[in-house]
């Protein structure tokens, strides 16, 4: 296949991962979510866990196709569109952090977060796949993931891979500082910290490695051999995972090599239905949300930080925010707590595509 030649099916798995991204971010009450939409305390894979490393296999695999613009090789062009891009990212991720406080509070900044961990994954990413040998790439992720194995073992505390005694929370705060990472586990720890972010640009490279291969590959034999790469994966991941446990918070190689192979297998199955089969008239929902897809999270985040930091509302003389009215006073009572839950980040989905929708009808794509 030509390396232009892009499957529709990429569009549609990035749509799919940014609207799983604002369902699961926008529950109408973190206390009422169906299991599957909530993320692991800590060891295990929920569905949930599968969306982040998803995006960004997303992005590893359309590199390959962007780079081809630029010979695939270090040159001005691609520096500079690498390291703008990188910073943007990173910089919206900040802003989305200290949003609406950013005029005032800089103490408690959360310098991490999705955003950032795309950002340096994505930098550092195509920092190795521009300079190095496209033959080289599977040994360079291997050597990463295995690195970044045996310093969590042998750095860490008595139990390397529990929320206590990993090294990821030491390396943070030396860098970071306390204060500047996140709380909401109990303790300072950092599930998108900088040190757990090593592995993460494995899971990118081995999305460009897929990429390629999918360029190369029969496109009536590709779906076949999707499957058996991520059924492998799958396999090696479970049997590894076993000694070092899959576990998103701190982004164990396990889980890098896992949700690789969930990652594969999905790809396969939706090219197969639209690029092969041409059943794509059901795909253009997300095919939408796949245009714009950081700008529409991006946006979400803002909107989700008006509604719980900005809008207050006085409820017989309590003041709530209006995430919580919207929740408590249109969707509860129209299905309960748990559906209720559901349903408000639905509504979500709903408008953000609209959003979306509009976009892509006027032909703007906004690349971030």
């Amino acid at each position: 296949m030509n390396n232009s030649t892009r499957y529709i099916a990429l569009d549609v798995f990035r749509g799919m991962t940014i609207a799983l991204m604002i369902l699961v971010n926008n529950p109408g009450s973190w206390s009422h979510i169906y299991a599957p939409l909530e993320h692991s305390a800590w060891h295990g894979c929920t569905p949930t866990d599968l969306v982040f490393p998803f995006f960004l296999f997303i992005v590893g695999v359309s590199m390959f196709f962007s780079f081809a613009k630029y010979g695939s090789t270090i040159n001005k062009s691609s520096v500079g569109k690498v390291l703008r891009r990188a910073a943007l990212i990173f910089l919206i991720g900040l802003f989305l952090n200290s949003f609406p406080q950013w005029l005032t509070d800089y103490s408690k900044l959360r310098i991490m977060g999705v955003l950032q961990r795309i950002a340096l994954a994505y930098l550092f990413g195509s920092f190795i796949i521009l300079s190095s040998p496209k033959k080289w790439l599977p040994y360079i992720s291997l050597a990463i993931i295995l690195i970044y194995w045996g310093l969590l073992y042998f750095l860490g505390g008595a139990d390397p891979y529990s929320l206590n005694g990993n090294f990821t929370s030491t390396f943070d705060a030396m860098i970071l500082g306390k204060s500047h990472m996140y709380q909401g586990f109990g303790i300072t720890f950092d599930p998108e910290g900088l040190f757990s972010t090593l592995p993460a640009i494995a899971s990118v490279i081995i999305g460009y490695i897929i990429g390629e291969f999918i360029s190369e590959t029969d496109k009536s034999k590709l779906p076949l051999y999707l499957i058996l790469i991520g059924l492998g994966g799958l396999v090696i991941g479970f049997a590894w995972g076993l000694i070092f446990p899959i576990n998103k918070p701190i982004w164990t190689s396990s889980y890098v090599i896992y949700t690789a192979g969930w990652a594969c297998i999905i790809m396969a199955i939706l090219i197969w239905i639209i690029d092969i089969k041409g059943y794509s008239k059901w795909a253009s929902f997300f095919l939408v949300f796949g245009m714009n897809s950081l700008f529409i999270f991006a946006l979400s985040g803002v909107w989700a930080r008006i509604l719980t930091r900005i809008i207050k509302i006085n409820v017989d003389g309590t003041i709530v925010t209006g995430y919580n009215w919207l929740y408590i006073n249109i969707f509860q009572p129209l299905a309960g707590d748990v559906n209720g839950s559901l349903l408000f980040a639905i509504s979500h989905i709903i408008v953000f595509w609209f959003i979306c929708w509009v976009l892509f009808k006027k032909r703007i794509f906004i690349k971030v």
